[in-house]
């Protein structure tokens, strides 16, 4: 069956869904009130940029591949080998870290005295229901993603409008100076990388260009997910900040206390929590459909060429749909769900750590990225681009060591949160540097692998 071409809409809907993520809301929020100036710095300084190279890197060279296809073309299969495994497996890393979550929300809104056996099942089912969805059909996963976006959009935005009535009605929770609102490192520093995780994922709508009318639309496809998504996460933000003191705001519990103060304890009050609630816990579910299509196609297209286990590389002969990259996924998820519900200490920072560790991975491709654009740019003049970065040369350059120079920070900063204090915990950063560097020796392995059968055949082929 012949699958329909999708327009601006439905595009900006699946990479709004994909790039706004409402569990991690909360972590900026614990920032404090200077989260809102960090948000204005970071949108200027670096979702700006990366916008832009994102539309011209998916312009002018479309395909199934994506990010994999702009890093192979500049460096070579060996780095195009390394941001696939970073791309596609941080997706089965952060699973776990999202359902869990889920989990708790839902214990928390409906069963407190739900078991950790209980909660471990639920993980386990949703990871491979998800698995399950993104195998049957990408019309399918992409209205599910729709869907899930248009209740993100529905939950933030009542977060936010619900604090400024609040705020009204009962004064702020928390300062809103012009100094408070000024960048700042006083607090929550740890959560500082957060805000950059949540506005990666527009170049992910690049894996859609078959199903696109017209991939010369791709700009404003990428720029009207842009601006919606930096608004809702601002005004979630806020409204959050004007209904809890800081020092309140939990990374698991956060938005339903927030919208506990919010509704009130009367039954209409109890009434919404429980049906936001349940919005949000769909978000979630949405969130990692998206992922787990874009991230699992990049991963088919290279082991199509032999560059990653060649199980990675089925696909449904009924939907084409990457089922082998899909499967592995739901493995990697549950193996990670398992250890956890073993060494399970059910608090926010067993959660942020996950998120960390599985934020890092997700970041490294990005440190290709951002110099394939350069290299392309600079020895690539024969492709035709429908889209073109403004600037002189020099400004290209200037967007490249900045947009690099951020997500190497942010990586940093997820490892070593007190670094900026000149001071390491390594309680808190040893685990996470040690899943980071097994995670790179893994890609490493594969790599070897990768270019050992390469040369096996050429070898057969000259024979």
């Amino acid at each position: 069956m012949e699958e329909k071409k999708m327009g601006i809409t439905p595009l900006a809907l699946f990479s709004l869904c994909a790039v706004l993520v409402v569990d991690t809301l909360t972590a900026s929020a614990s920032i404090g009130v200077s989260s809102i100036g960090w948000w204005a710095l970071i949108l200027v300084v670096f979702v700006l940029p990366y916008g832009l190279i994102t539309s011209e890197l998916s312009s002018a060279y479309p395909g199934e591949g994506g990010i994999y296809d702009w890093v192979k073309k500049a460096f070579g299969s060996n780095w195009a080998i390394r941001t696939t495994w970073f791309y596609w497996i941080n997706v089965g890393l952060w699973m776990p870290a999202v359902y869990i979550l889920f989990a708790g929300m839902f214990a928390e809104l409906f069963a407190p005295d739900l078991s950790l056996f209980a909660q471990v099942a639920i993980c386990i089912a949703l990871t491979w229901g998800t698995v399950w969805v993104c195998n049957i059909s990408t019309d399918i996963g992409v209205m599910i993603t729709n869907f899930c976006a248009i209740l993100k959009v529905v939950i933030i935005s009542v977060l936010g409008i619900g604090g400024f009535v609040y705020a009204a009605n009962n004064g702020v929770a928390n300062e809103f100076s012009v100094s408070a609102l000024m960048p700042s490192f006083d607090s929550g520093v740890e959560f500082l990388p957060a805000l950059v995780f949540n506005l990666m994922g527009f170049e992910l709508v690049a894996t859609m260009t078959k199903q696109m009318k017209d991939v010369k639309q791709m700009p404003k496809v990428v720029f009207l997910a842009i601006s919606i998504t930096a608004f809702l996460y601002i005004a979630g933000t806020v409204g959050i900040l004007m209904a809890l003191p800081v020092e309140e705001i939990g990374l698991v519990a956060g938005i339903v206390d927030t919208l506990k103060v919010l509704f009130g304890d009367g039954a209409l009050g109890q009434f919404m929590v429980y049906a936001l609630g349940i919005v949000t816990l769909f978000t979630f579910i949405g969130n990692m459909v998206s992922w787990t299509m874009g991230s699992s196609r990049a991963a088919a297209e290279a082991a199509k060429e032999g560059e990653l286990p060649a199980i990675a590389a089925k696909t449904s002969k009924k939907y084409d749909t990457p089922v082998g990259a899909n499967t592995i996924t739901g493995a990697v998820s549950t193996t990670v769900i398992i250890i956890y519900a073993l060494f399970a200490n059910t608090n926010d920072e067993l959660f942020w750590s996950m998120f960390a560790f599985s934020s890092c991975v997700f970041l490294m491709p990005y440190l290709f990225m951002f110099p394939a654009y350069l290299k392309l740019k600079l020895t690539d003049t024969k492709t035709p681009r429908p889209f073109k970065v403004p600037g002189a040369l020099w400004v290209q350059k200037l967007m490249t060591v900045v947009c690099f120079s951020i997500i190497l920070q942010a990586v940093v900063l997820f490892i070593f949160p007190d670094i900026v204090f000149a001071s390491v915990d390594w309680q808190y950063s040893l685990p996470i540097l040690v899943g980071v560097l097994i995670t790179i020796a893994i890609g490493e392995v594969l790599l070897s692998r990768a270019n050992r059968m390469a040369n096996n055949a050429v070898v057969e082929e000259i024979a």
